[in-house]
């Protein structure tokens, strides 16, 4: 498993893993309740992994498809 996307932001890690699954990329959240143990709230990234030979495609498709990048 590789990282594509490491996030305080769940809203951004949701729309990561929809993003790649509508690629036909499966892909994992780690990290979720890490928070609960530290008790940080959004301290602790979430991350969101692949298998390593999705790895560069799945960095790819999140790339184009960031709805928080500007417009040409």
């Amino acid at each position: 498993m590789q990282e594509v996307l490491r996030t305080g932001d769940p809203v951004r890690a949701s729309w990561a893993i929809a993003t790649l699954a509508d690629a036909g990329i499966e892909a994992v959240l780690a990290d979720l309740n890490t928070h609960m143990l530290e008790g940080s709230g959004v301290a602790i990234p979430r991350r969101v992994l692949t298998a390593s030979e999705d790895a560069s495609r799945a960095r790819w498709v999140l790339e184009t498809n960031d709805p928080m990048k500007p417009a040409p």
